[in-house]
């Protein structure tokens, strides 16, 4: 059905062992993507004082990749349906090894940009095509925690890059943050093409889809006119605009308002990923209870209750506990609203949920420069109070509309 919510259908056999031994390895290429992108964070007050450029500017590290991560979603969607979504993985996360390591060398915040935006174009591949390879080989009744998994990774991800980013920026330096995230990208490019070669000569199908009638743009426009797909696409333009892009000045905000060091700042900011890797663990049994209504509904009231707190009551117990409660809302929301990206179009599965991800980050670059641009005029607790305030209406809108197509 791609142009409807998806109905849950009765449980299925088990994953196959080949499932079984992948999906450890996406959830590792989804940690190494989102380390990358949030491991700026924690860094914009160091990078604006060795550039000698503002924050806002600083915060170009941020807002550059999540554009390119965007943008590249229009092409490994059909390049994962056309050759196969692990082979086009492997070669994202190399193209993140060396992007990641010519950031070692970079001798201005220009340089800096362009290796940042070489590692987005690399780290968009990662978690859209793993979200669709779960979609292809996992029966939808079975979905939602195969895609936890992966979720798994994305939480422990942002925990890893906001405190490795406040680490190192404290610590021996910014540069040694970029070696570390080359070594990591390497080694999951390496294994996962070990793993492709493994399953191409056990003969496992690799997921190449033929392309439909009329090319890829009557294939685009299928997706982005149904009815059901732009309220999906819609909501994740919001929900990476709040989610993924305003916590880029959560460290900063602490660091300025609170007096944190760089490196404690980033520890708390973490929290935010370490509310997420709770939910993660206990999403089988809340989607059991909840549905997917009052997923979206209860993770929307979170989040806002907690960017409330972290922007409003900062303190040194308020803080960190306020970010775990908007992790945990958050991914709440966001896991459920990935479960139905991946049925908007199962025919070209990978390119539909490569759309949603474009969505996403589009949203997460545009709400990075917003909320820095925003901060100087406002003050960063206004910010983080009104975005939390509309991410609220974007969890029970997505409720209510989960519940009128059913």
């Amino acid at each position: 059905m791609p142009d409807t919510a998806p109905t849950p259908s009765a449980p299925s056999a088990a994953p196959s062992p080949d499932t079984a031994r992948t999906l450890p390895l996406l959830l590792l290429a989804a940690l190494a993507s989102m380390a990358a992108q949030r491991i700026c964070d924690a860094m914009l007050p160091e990078l604006s004082r060795e550039f000698g450029v503002g924050l806002a500017e600083a915060a170009r590290t941020v807002s550059v990749f999540a554009l390119a991560y965007g943008l590249a979603q229009l092409f490994y969607g059909p390049l994962g349906d056309r050759f196969g979504k692990l082979r086009v993985l492997v070669g994202a996360a190399l193209l993140c090894a060396a992007g990641s390591l010519a950031a070692v060398w970079a001798g201005g915040l220009d340089a800096l940009l362009v290796t940042r935006l070489v590692v987005g174009l690399g780290a968009a591949g990662l978690i859209p095509l793993g979200l669709a390879w779960v979609g292809d080989h996992v029966p939808y009744a079975r979905r939602a925690v195969a895609l936890a998994r992966i979720g798994l990774g994305i939480t422990l991800g942002i925990l890893l890059g906001q405190v490795a980013g406040g680490l190192f920026a404290d610590g021996p330096g910014w540069r040694w943050g970029f070696a570390a995230m080359a070594l990591l990208f390497a080694g999951v490019g390496l294994w996962l093409g070990a793993e492709v070669r493994r399953q191409t000569r056990t003969g496992v199908p690799t997921g190449v889809v033929v392309a439909p009638a009329g090319g890829l743009w009557r294939l685009w426009g299928e997706i982005v006119t149904g009815r059901w797909s732009r309220v999906v696409l819609a909501v994740a333009l919001v929900n990476g605009f709040i989610g993924f892009g305003v916590p880029a000045i959560w460290a900063a905000h602490l660091h300025q308002v609170q007096g944190l060091s760089l490196s404690v700042a980033g520890a708390v900011a973490a929290c935010y990923g370490l509310g997420g890797t709770a939910y993660m663990l206990l999403a089988g049994p809340l989607s059991a209870r909840l549905g997917e209504t009052g997923l979206a509904w209860t993770g929307g009231t979170l989040v806002t209750v907690g960017y409330a707190l972290i922007g409003l009551l900062p303190g040194t117990v308020v803080s960190p506990v306020a970010a775990t409660l908007a992790g945990f809302g958050f991914f709440m929301f966001h896991n459920t609203l990935q479960l139905n990206a991946t049925q908007m179009t199962p025919h070209a599965r990978g390119t539909a949920v490569s759309l949603f991800a474009c969505a996403l980050f589009v949203g997460n670059a545009a709400g990075a420069a917003s909320a820095a641009a925003l901060t100087p005029v406002l003050g960063s607790g206004a910010v983080l109070a009104g975005a939390g305030a509309v991410f609220g209406a974007l969890g029970a809108f997505f409720g209510w509309a989960v519940r009128a197509v059913r």
